[in-house]
């Protein structure tokens, strides 16, 4: 368990501008630059000028409002356990991020990429792969659901390509792994901290995300906490028109730990409002082995081989924050 202690001010989180990244020159390489520097301080940025319209993505938290107002057994209806591939709705109490501490106070939704049960990435049990399951009731949900994808699917193409920058290697190193990437988005909610919550119960306990990068959507609400590289837990305070983005495990491998995958948590402090939000976990094809960038390397040093695939290793990070419940 990590126990709670309150975060410091938001002083520290950078916002990096991506108006000029999505061509070749000095304006790339300065963005990778920003991006290496708070990686190496935070594992964690925030992103203006990324291209996803403002209205696609106030849509998108309304999609979330919509679909967790729906009645109970509407969203039971939708339940993860209905779906050999982890996705669909789960309530309160489903998830332990952090082993020790009581479960997490949140509900969630989940979609990813809509691949039909006989495609050959499709294997049962395995997140991120296989069909999503659709709720009734709700016109124009999915849509919006698969149109957010879709747009979150290309900036997520592009973070990956400004990643490999910030380590000095070409923007298409990764080029093998995004043709069909992989792409969970999961709606949020979670309700006011009780007043007489177990000790240290929080909407999302201390974790590292397990993948390669994550795109967080927030409404207004604050509630991110991210600890920083002298330990410090810090506000990730909502900045409108902007995504959180932060690297997961895959990311520390690339870099061969030079960039840490950073402990966050998630902590509704408000006591009369629910915090929505929307987690884009965006990871390279199924079977791609993540291996270390050459530039990450000690001069003559070999790159360790990685036995799992990121979808096996997904898969055992999964299985693991359910079965701490």
């Amino acid at each position: 368990m990590i126990p709670y202690t309150p975060p410091g001010a938001a002083t520290n989180i950078p916002v990096i501008d991506l108006t000029g990244s999505f061509e070749p020159g000095p304006a790339r390489d300065e963005t990778a630059a920003a991006i290496h520097r708070a990686c190496r301080e935070t594992g964690f940025f925030y992103v203006s000028g990324h291209g996803v319209a403002l209205d696609l993505v106030t849509k998108q938290i309304e999609a979330a409002h919509r679909l967790f107002a729906l009645p109970d057994d509407a969203k039971q209806a939708v339940h993860i356990s209905n779906s050999p591939y982890w996705r669909g709705y789960q309530g309160p109490g489903a998830q332990k991020l952090d082993e020790g501490s009581p479960a997490d106070h949140k509900e969630s939704y989940s979609i990813a990429c809509d691949l039909p049960e006989d495609h050959p990435w499709v294997v049962e049990g395995v997140p991120g792969q296989g069909p999503n399951q659709w709720p009734e009731g709700l016109p124009g949900f999915q849509e919006q659901m698969l149109a957010y994808q879709s747009e979150v699917i290309e900036l997520g193409r592009h973070l990956m390509g400004l990643l490999a920058c910030s380590v000095e290697v070409d923007y298409d190193y990764f080029a093998d792994g995004l043709s069909d990437p992989q792409c969970g988005v999961r709606l949020l909610r979670y309700p006011p901290q009780p007043e007489d919550a177990p000790e240290n119960m929080l909407g999302a306990g201390a974790h590292t995300d397990w993948g390669s990068i994550t795109i967080l959507l927030q409404d207004g609400s604050p509630g991110l906490e991210v600890r920083n590289a002298d330990g410090d837990w810090i506000l990730a305070t909502p900045i409108e028109g902007t995504f959180v983005i932060n690297i997961g495990q895959m990311m520390e491998r690339f870099t061969g730990g030079i960039y840490k995958a950073n402990m966050h948590r998630v902590r509704n402090g408000v006591p009369d409002k629910a915090r929505y939000s929307v987690a884009t976990f965006f990871e390279l094809e199924p079977k791609y082995r993540m291996g270390v960038a050459p530039t990450c390397l000690e001069a003559g040093a070999e790159a360790p081989e990685f036995g799992r695939t990121i979808a096996e290793h997904i898969e055992q990070m999964s299985q693991a924050s359910y079965a701490a419940n």
